[in-house]
């Protein structure tokens, strides 16, 4: 295979998806402006976003490899390319909500096919390990470019203005463009091939079977935990700026591409750290820098003051300092991703994928829907200080999930492999 090709379509492909998929929380901010929603109706977006990767990766992630990784991701662009073109042309809130649904069916489309696609591409643990943090770096990076390309579009002025629908012609054109890529990738999926005479059927009866094992349990209820916290502060952020440090709103939107930037080096730079560190050990002092930073921030957040002038120099010192808690929160979901998956053989890295992508749905849609609520019904501070919670399960699941890794047999039976070898 064109190991090099193949790993820049899919970081590409990765870029897009995380602007589309992390723009949730821009949305909320302007269909709440623009068509009158309230918070906890707006909070429904992230649930069309989440859900629907869940139940699509459930269905049809124990046997896309029959169906073929550069198909599925072909069809996923499709869906999107449409989906970005519906914006500008039918503007309104069932809109959006179709969006993120057609976003949701097909990441999960995309993050199995990408995922799996890795351990084709990968020589070694470590190599997979270095690849799977690049990616999710990149995924970063898409998520920091999506903050500012639609602040350029939003017309802070006139907070009902229509002008930020016009980003979508755009993203439309890059969707289109990455399609064209992918169908010109040669792809060789032969070593993820299912046994022949399985059914569909028996294949997904051996991913809930997966799911039962000890190992594989822990590490999908930590995944989830994990994604609870990112999409929390990830989704609600652009709000609490503009309503708890009064930041206009395009600055608000700016000023969360911190977060967005900390999590892209976080993870860029854990590929290095990790190999020469256990991981461990790394994960918890990520998590006690999280808590930290909660605690540090959030009562420099109390009293701000509207200031129609204000920019990037005079504007509240938590601005800058909470989302750094992105910086911390890096490393953990790749890491715990490649110990998992390079713990299996590649013919079952999509059905572990799949447990994966719908945990992380889960995750991410009871975050949001949480700290929506929590916002509008208490403040933004308690929603954010709550996050302490799923901050302190997490560390004590990471004391369980390294013990089935490492002394634990709790994939029963499946030991050591070599990513990409044959099976």
């Amino acid at each position: 295979m064109q190991s090099r090709r193949i790993l820049f379509i899919l970081f590409l492909i990765y870029f897009v998806f995380a602007i589309l998929l992390n723009s949730v929380g821009t949305v909320i901010l302007q269909v709440i402006n623009n068509y009158g929603v309230t918070k906890s109706a707006a909070s429904v977006l992230e649930g069309f976003k989440d859900l629907p990767i869940a139940v699509v990766s459930f269905l049809v992630a124990s046997f896309l490899p029959r169906i073929g990784y550069k198909k599925a991701m072909l069809t996923g662009l499709a869906i999107v390319t449409c989906a970005c073109l519906a914006m500008p042309l039918v503007p309104g809130f069932a809109t959006a909500k179709l969006l993120f649904l057609c976003v949701g069916v097909s990441f999960a489309l995309i993050k199995v096919s990408v995922y799996s696609t890795l351990g084709l591409v990968a020589t070694s643990r470590r190599h997979h390990a270095g690849i799977m943090n690049t990616l999710e770096g990149f995924f970063m990076l898409g998520v920091l470019c999506a903050y500012w390309v639609f602040s350029w579009f939003i017309d802070s002025s006139d907070p009902r203005s229509h002008s930020w629908l016009n980003v979508y012609w755009q993203l439309a054109a890059l969707c289109a463009v990455t399609f064209v890529l992918l169908s010109m990738t040669t792809f060789d999926e032969r070593l993820a091939a299912l046994p022949a005479e399985r059914t569909p059927a028996q294949d997904f009866a051996a991913m809930l079977k997966l799911f039962f094992k000890p190992l594989v349990c822990i590490f999908v209820i930590t995944a989830f935990l994990y994604v609870l916290i990112e999409q929390s502060v990830g989704t609600w952020l652009p709000t609490f700026n503009n309503e708890i440090l009064k930041l206009p709103a395009a600055m608000s939107v700016q000023v969360t591409s911190i977060f967005a930037a900390c999590l892209a080096l976080g993870r860029l730079s854990a590929g290095i750290v990790l190999r020469r560190l256990h991981w461990y050990p790394v994960m918890n002092a990520c998590l006690v820098g999280m808590g930290a930073v909660v605690l540090l921030a959030l009562p420099l957040t109390h009293d701000a003051v509207a200031n129609p002038h204000v920019t990037w120099a005079s504007a509240p010192v938590a601005a800058f300092l909470f989302p750094l808690i992105g910086l911390f929160m890096a490393p953990i979901y790749p890491g715990i991703n490649s110990v998992m998956l390079s713990s299996l053989p590649q013919h079952q890295h999509s059905a572990m994928t799949g447990l994966l992508v719908i945990f992380s749905a889960l995750g991410g849609t009871t975050g949001s829907l949480i700290t929506g609520y929590i916002f509008g019904a208490f403040s933004g501070h308690f929603a954010f200080y709550l996050t302490l919670v799923p901050i302190a399960i997490v560390l004590v699941m990471l004391y369980f999930f390294r013990r089935a890794v490492e002394g634990e047999d709790g994939l029963g039976g499946a030991g050591p492999v070599i990513i990409g070898g044959s099976h």
